[in-house]
């Protein structure tokens, strides 16, 4: 809703000329939210994530295969359960091929329940994602199917750099490309990008996935969960206009802009938000 209220819309439609389809509302999806919801496998209100998410997906999906770009403002990173998962069930349908995603974040959100310590659902949306963690039918999580999945092999991380002991060695298990502020200190953020969409293959459609405190504190302090020596507001900036750039970005998720959790830096973290959002969508200084 702060995004919105600061004119990210207005801004879509006047200055970048994009025909939004927008039904005006800011969606909580209290009425999906079950009255019981126990814990199930160590993660907490599993069924109410679940329905949530899996309403998220559906939405996604009947845009996505109609072809229009999915922007999807959130919320906590749990939401890619259902919107990566949306958008991968469309491109599959509509092109016969895999979408890649990058994923940009402080955390790696790739904990199966087994391995998290908190039972947090935004610590595993990746697992499920990728089908590292996976469920039955009747499970909360079992309506996730085949086509709604992505290959490890297409999947990139940018600006780890607070991640479990479980996650670690799942990503070395599992060979996922990841890149920590360690390696953007080190080759600078154009090579981190070289390399990120070189990986990823030219041509391959990108959702990507950016969770607001991937930047540093001091861009954007009000959100969840802070880490400190992060990215600056420019290399935020700057990914966003390197995955524009590519022509391939067919779906976007900002999360974790929350102004009620520090009030005298929520004006900066949504103006952070929004310049993300801008430069993913082609706004340019020239």
């Amino acid at each position: 809703m702060a995004l919105i209220e600061a004119g990210l819309v207005d801004q879509l439609k006047n200055d970048l000329e994009y025909d939004v389809h927008y039904d005006g509302q800011v969606h909580a999806y209290t009425v999906l939210l079950p009255r019981s919801d126990p814990d199930h496998r160590n993660m907490k209100k599993p069924r109410g994530v679940s329905a949530v998410t899996q309403q998220l997906s559906s939405q996604v999906y009947e845009h996505a295969k109609e072809g229009r770009f999915v922007l999807t403002l959130g919320g906590d990173h749990s939401i890619a359960i259902g919107t990566i998962s949306g958008t991968a069930k469309a491109m599959r349908e509509r092109t016969g091929r895999e979408i890649a995603v990058i994923w940009v974040d402080a955390h790696a959100d790739i904990n199966t329940p087994e391995t998290s310590d908190s039972g947090n659902i935004h610590g595993m949306p990746v697992a499920f994602l990728t089908g590292l963690a996976s469920e039955k039918a009747g499970a909360p999580f079992g309506w996730l199917q085949a086509d709604h999945k992505i290959s490890v092999k297409k999947l990139v991380y940018i600006g780890l750099r607070d991640v479990d002991r479980g996650e670690k060695a799942i990503l070395r298990e599992n060979g996922i490309k990841a890149f920590s502020m360690h390696d953007v200190d080190r080759h600078g953020i154009g090579k981190v990008m070289d390399m990120a969409l070189g990986w990823i293959g030219s041509d391959t459609p990108i959702h990507l996935s950016f969770d607001i405190d991937a930047l540093d504190p001091m861009w954007a302090p009000s959100t969840g969960t802070a880490v400190r020596g992060g990215l600056t507001l420019r290399e935020g900036d700057f990914i966003a206009e390197c995955v524009h750039g590519t022509g391939s970005l067919v779906a976007l998720d900002l999360v974790e802009v929350n102004p009620h959790l520090e009030e005298q830096g929520a004006a900066e973290t949504v103006r952070a938000g929004l310049s993300i959002v801008r430069c993913a969508l082609g706004d340019t200084l020239l």
